[in-house]
């Protein structure tokens, strides 16, 4: 007989990957320093089809993202290890911790178009069209 294999299910690939994020926030609130990392706020995790491996996006305040992302990666085993104790699955993804820029990119980007929409001091006058006989 053939082995069968299965489908991945999106549904549950989703409702893992919002398990693993709220249970990460809690053990990073408990176990990671607030001194070293700063305020971290998980904002995703993305997880591989066969859920071995976990992309877990955050941003920080009160720290540079570079120091955030060494700390959590040094505390990765440690975090692996009790969401291995919380989750009953078979397989607890491995951790990996990206700084995730799309909330300042975000506020660059409106702070950019604030700018832009902002009227100027000189009084808007239009370009003289090129063609004197152009009627506008």
């Amino acid at each position: 007989m053939g082995r069968h294999k299965s489908k991945p299910n999106p549904g549950r690939n989703t409702r893992l990957a919002d398990q693993i994020q709220k249970d990460l926030a809690s053990l990073i609130q408990r176990e990671v320093d607030v001194s070293r990392a700063g305020l971290i706020t998980l904002t995703g995790v993305d997880l591989s089809a066969d859920y071995a491996h976990a992309k877990v996006y955050f941003t920080v305040m009160g720290a540079e993202p570079e120091a955030a992302t060494a700390v959590l990666t040094e505390k990765a085993g440690w975090l692996h290890s009790l969401l291995f104790k919380l989750l009953h699955i078979h397989t607890v993804p491995t951790l990996r911790f990206i700084h995730d820029d799309q909330l300042a990119r975000g506020i660059e980007l409106s702070r950019l178009i604030d700018r832009a929409n902002r009227p100027n001091d000189e009084t808007f006058k239009p370009s003289e069209p090129e063609d004197p006989d152009e009627q506008p």
